[in-house]
């Protein structure tokens, strides 16, 4: 991320970081057991807000400290990117970015829509276009950092073995153990598909460089960064599903998210009246 922010205060991608305003923050805090699942998961994320974008980092609940928000509010963008907790700096970055370089067509991005359904529902929705971005046919094995149990039902639908880790280990929705330790696991696989909580938490560095190294699929489906991670693409990341706020879980409504790159089973964006590009995805948790 430090390349980035560089690059943000150098101006390489929009006004000066300085001269940008952050005017709202929030946290949104979710729990969650879909219906057949037997485990249950929660989420907390830090939001802010620059004019019509939102950046945002999710965290372990109950870590961001009570005045975070306060912190955040009426401060410039430049001033985050030096705040102390790294959420807020993710948080900040992904705001500007979204804000200067908003997903679309022309920077990259095919727009694909999450129908309307129950939690369950969209969470297997959203699951078949991620997992789409990988080569599916070519891979046998892939480590999943951030354990999602739509998406391992994903690779299970289509025969791909996979490595489940988390730092919080614990064990899948089918009794399989989650590891903690991903770095350990990278010689054993032949892709990656890993959260954007993996920026937040400072566990991406070893994805990239073993990425890099050895030419392995990298695909990150970002709630968290999710304006960053494009920027990463062909520097050791192959695609990016990206999911600003509003998240898929947070209504029954229809959800969008932005896929970049990526040569797997995705649906064909197609052109939308407006000019954008927009495809419908079905799938069938966490």
């Amino acid at each position: 991320m430090g390349r980035i922010v560089a690059q943000a205060r150098a101006g390489a991608y929009g006004p000066d970081p300085a001269g940008q305003r952050i005017a709202l923050a929030f946290g949104t805090t979710q729990a969650v057991r879909h219906p057949g699942r037997a485990c249950g998961y929660r989420n907390e994320v830090l939001s802010l807000r620059l004019g019509e974008a939102v950046g945002s980092c999710a965290v372990e609940p109950g870590d961001l400290p009570a005045d975070t928000l306060a912190d955040c509010v009426g401060a410039t963008v430049a001033e985050l990117l030096d705040h102390p907790l790294t959420p807020v700096r993710v948080a900040a970055l992904d705001a500007y970015l979204a804000h200067c370089l908003p997903h679309g067509w022309a920077h990259g991005a095919r727009r694909v829509t999450v129908p309307a359904g129950g939690s369950l529902e969209k969470s297997r929705a959203r699951a078949c276009a991620v997992a789409g971005l990988l080569p599916l046919a070519r891979v046998r094995r892939v480590l999943v950092v951030g354990v999602v149990n739509s998406l391992l039902e994903q690779l299970r639908s289509h025969g791909v073995g996979y490595l489940p880790c988390d730092l919080k280990g614990g064990t899948t929705e089918w009794g399989e153990p989650v590891h903690p330790d991903a770095t350990a696991l990278l010689d054993t696989c032949d892709a990656i598909l890993a959260s954007g909580m993996t920026l937040g938490n400072g566990t991406l560095d070893p994805l990239l460089a073993h990425a890099r190294a050895t030419g392995k699929p990298l695909v990150l489906f970002a709630q968290t960064g999710s304006a960053v991670l494009p920027r990463l693409l062909g520097r050791g990341v192959s695609a990016v599903s990206a999911e600003p706020y509003p998240f898929f879980w947070l209504d029954g409504g229809p959800s969008t998210i932005h896929l970049y790159g990526g040569d797997g089973h995705h649906p064909a964006p197609t052109r939308a009246p407006d000019g954008g590009d927009a495809a419908p995805v079905g799938g069938g948790s966490r």
